[in-house]
C-alpha cells in the first residue's frame, strides 16, 4: 500500500530516517576504520605510488593496470579533456576515507509549477578519499578549467577507490555487513565512476507535490528522502535463508 505523506507523516518518517542514519552511519564508520588499510593506495598499488616501499605488494602490476585503463577512459572525455597517459609512480597524497551523503538534482513537477531539488539520500553514502569529495569536484568543474582546480588527482583518487572496492572479497564482505558496495555515473561527470555504499534499508522520494510543499515552507530547494517502513518490515537475514535453505535440501522436513 502507498505511504501517505501528510505534514505530520512527514515529519516522523524525516526524525526516524535521521535517527537510522546517525545509528547505521556511526556503524559503518567503524567498519571502514578497521577496513582501511586494504583501500589505502600504498596497500593497493605498492611501488606504484610515490613514496612507497619497494617491497612487492601482491597484485600491485594487476591492480594498476586496472587503474590505468579506467584513467585513460574517464579523462579524455567530457567534463574533463585530460591526458590519457597514467604514469607510475602516481602521487596520492590522502589515505584517509570519508564518507557524505549522496545528493542529486530532482526536477519536481506539478501541474502548476516545477522547480530543481536537491534530494539528500540519508542512507546512502559516498566514499571517498579525504579532501576530494564529489562535491568538491562538482563545484571545480562548475567554475571552469579542469586544470585549475586539481581536477587530475581527484580523477585519480576517485578511481583508487573504485579499484579497491572492487577487489576480490571485497564486495562481499561490504555484503556480509549489510553494506553493500557498488558505483554509478552521473550525468554531469561523465563515465566517473563514483563509489557509493547502502544501508540494508533504502530510502523513498515521496511524490513531486509533497517535495515542492516541503520546500515552500523551509524555504530552500532542498529535500531529504525518508526511509522506506515496508522495506524494513521485509528485512531478512540472508545467513538465515542461507542456512535454511541448506537444511532443507540435507534433511527435508527437519525442521517441520
Amino acid at each position: 500500500m502507498p505511504e501517505a505523506f501528510d505534514t505530520h507523516r512527514l515529519l516522523e518518517l524525516r526524525k526516524l530516517t535521521r535517527a537510522l542514519s546517525a545509528l547505521l552511519g556511526g556503524q559503518l564508520v567503524e567498519y571502514l576504520a578497521t577496513l582501511t588499510p586494504l583501500l589505502r593506495p600504498k596497500s593497493l598499488l605498492g611501488s606504484h605510488v610515490q613514496g612507497a616501499p619497494k617491497d612487492a605488494v601482491r597484485g600491485a602490476d594487476r591492480a594498476f593496470k586496472e587503474l590505468q585503463s579506467a584513467y585513460e577512459i574517464v579523462a579524455g572525455a567530457k567534463p574533463f579533456n585530460l591526458p590519457r597517459d597514467l604514469r607510475t609512480p602516481v602521487q596520492v597524497d590522502s589515505s584517509q576515507l570519508e564518507l557524505a551523503p549522496f545528493e542529486y538534482v530532482h526536477v519536481a513537477r506539478t501541474k502548476k509549477q516545477s522547480k530543481s531539488i536537491t534530494v539528500t539520500c540519508p542512507l546512502k553514502w559516498v566514499l571517498t578519499f579525504s579532501g576530494f569529495s564529489l562535491d568538491r569536484l562538482r563545484e571545480g568543474l562548475e567554475k571552469g578549467d579542469p586544470t585549475e582546480f586539481r581536477a587530475q588527482e581527484f580523477v585519480l583518487n576517485f578511481l583508487i577507490v573504485r579499484v579497491g572496492t572492487s577487489q576480490k572479497g571485497v564486495p562481499r564482505l561490504f555484503e556480509a555487513l549489510r553494506f553493500p558496495v557498488s558505483t554509478l555515473e552521473l550525468p554531469e561527470l561523465g563515465k566517473l565512476p563514483v563509489t557509493v555504499i547502502d544501508s540494508a534499508v533504502p530510502t523513498l522520494r515521496p511524490p513531486d507535490e509533497t517535495i515542492i510543499e516541503s520546500a515552500e515552507v523551509s524555504g530552500m530547494p532542498a529535500f531529504e528522502e525518508v526511509v522506506d517502513l515496508d522495506a524494513i518490515r521485509k528485512l531478512h537475514d540472508p545467513l538465515r535463508d542461507r542456512l535454511m535453505e541448506l537444511v532443507e535440501r540435507e534433511t527435508p522436513g527437519l525442521l517441520g
